[in-house]
């Protein structure tokens, strides 16, 4: 299975990161895919990547919380990343209602202005939606035409917002959070109404630890290696065989960012 969401330039893997991917390997884990957040984590995130080729790719984008950051050099920085073989989609882009710490206008600016080059690259996008579903597809919709693919990261909506998402051919990123016997009771209903094929997994490693991991992990650091229990849990609750669900989901993977086989 392949972990489209880590975020392995975190200072939390500081000290291990070679280990960390050791042990995805370890576990199974077929590839990750490093997330670049703002300019300089996007070249950290393609410098992770180079180390490790054939294994690790990454992506190269502006998080909504960043978006007041967005720049010129910025966008320059992000094209010359997306001309490498490592980076295969732009983003982690989108919305942030939520904390606002930066404001919509400078959010939706940022998003924008990074569809734009997706669709002028011809890239998927790796998008972030919270608290601002409406405004997201708003903005987002017009350039579906001319993108290959995206994806909604660690998507935690509701009903109505996954119908809309896979209404406009989005594909859905789930994490740990449907591990959360709390916050993620109404995640779990809808595990059942995911196309298979529109399905990918994620850790967004080092948060999002599943809380129902046993025994807990001492550090409550997530990493790649957890992978196959969130999988468990959502072949469990799609009524399908782990294995199965995994193999489809990193083929996804591999269909929407361009990977081999």
């Amino acid at each position: 299975m392949f972990d489209i969401g880590v975020n392995l330039t975190s200072t939390q893997f500081a000290k291990d990161r070679d280990q960390v991917v050791k042990r995805a390997r370890d576990a199974g884990i077929t590839g990750l895919l490093i997330t670049g957040t703002n300019a300089l984590e996007s070249q950290q995130a393609q410098s992770l990547a180079t180390r490790r080729p054939g294994y690790c790719w990454s992506t190269a984008g502006v998080h909504p919380h960043h978006a007041s950051e967005w720049s010129g050099e910025t966008a320059a920085t992000l094209k010359r990343l997306a001309e490498s073989n490592e980076v295969v989609a732009i983003g982690e882009c989108g919305l942030d209602f939520n904390r606002n710490i930066s404001s919509p206008e400078q959010q939706e600016y940022a998003f924008n202005a990074q569809l734009a080059l997706a669709a002028e690259l011809g890239m998927p996008v790796f998008l972030h939606c919270r608290d601002a579903h409406q405004r997201f597809l708003s903005v987002l919709s017009p350039w579906l035409p001319e993108l290959p693919g995206a994806v909604v990261h660690c998507f935690t909506g509701t009903r109505e917002e996954l119908e809309s998402c896979l209404a406009a051919g989005l594909y859905i990123g789930i994490t740990g959070w449907v591990c959360d016997e709390r916050r993620g009771v109404e995640l779990r209903a809808l595990m059942p109404l995911i196309p298979a094929d529109r399905l990918l997994l994620e850790t967004d490693a080092p948060y999002l630890l599943p809380r129902d991991m046993r025994p807990r992990p001492p550090s409550r650091r997530n990493e790649p290696c957890f992978l196959p229990h969130i999988a468990q849990v959502v072949a469990e609750l799609r009524g399908e065989e782990p294995e199965l669900l995994a193999r489809q989901c990193d083929r996804n993977a591999r269909q929407l960012f361009r990977l081999p086989e």
